[in-house]
């Protein structure tokens, strides 16, 4: 990323923090996914029960791996084998410590918006967990909620959509969002979190760099 960016970025991040304050959510901002590890790490505390959506932001900056090796309950339904066993721990998310996501897209006065297949995360996202800590690349803010729905369907999802070896979806075939109605589609659920009524439940680690899709 370009120096000029970079310092855009700073200035851009004062605004999502700033909106993200007024709607009793937590901002912070970080320059590097170390920094966003190191400071990922202190807001869990030890001891802690931990899960997460479908993220690829955590695995970027190295969370994931540091959790599993860490003294921490982790529940992780990548360990598990079959479908029961997957929702059982899917399940047991909405109940842990610190749920762990990135956000599909998020405004530059500090509206969330997530888009879902299973709608596990936006659930969690939702309600449930005590804390929901978000690992947010800066190339995911955009201007408004309409922006943001934007993104999400013809940016992020037909991205996403390439991780799942035998969806069919038409943004997998193609590359582009077509509303569909597949039995293998992943986007199911749309979540637009505006405010929280648990005010520092979901805190948001802005990182300078690009992150997820």
């Amino acid at each position: 990323m370009l120096s000029f960016e970079k310092e855009r970025n700073r200035k851009v991040a004062e605004k999502v923090i700033k909106g993200l304050q007024s709607r009793n959510m937590e901002g912070y901002f970080v320059e590097t996914r170390d920094e966003a590890l190191g400071l990922a790490l202190d807001l869990i505390p030890k001891g802690s029960s931990v899960s997460w959506g479908g993220t690829y932001s955590i695995e970027e900056i190295g969370l994931k791996e540091a959790l599993t090796q860490g003294q921490y309950t982790v529940y992780n339904r990548d360990t598990k084998k079959t479908a029961e066993e997957k929702r059982e721990m899917m399940l047991k998310a909405h109940s842990c410590d610190t749920f762990l996501s990135s956000t599909n897209a998020i405004t530059e006065d500090g509206v969330l918006v997530n888009l879902d297949g299973n709608s596990n995360r936006v659930s969690c996202i939702a309600y449930g967990p005590k804390q929901v800590l978000m690992i947010v690349g800066m190339n995911k803010v955009t201007k408004d909620v309409e922006h943001a729905v934007y993104r999400v369907r013809n940016l992020a999802a037909p991205v996403n959509a390439q991780r799942f070896p035998n969806g069919k979806t038409p943004c997998k075939v193609n590359g582009a969002c077509a509303d569909c109605k597949s039995p293998d589609t992943i986007c199911c659920n749309l979540l637009v979190t505006r405010f929280s009524h648990e005010k520092g439940r979901i805190k948001v680690i802005l990182v300078n760099e690009a992150l997820g899709f």
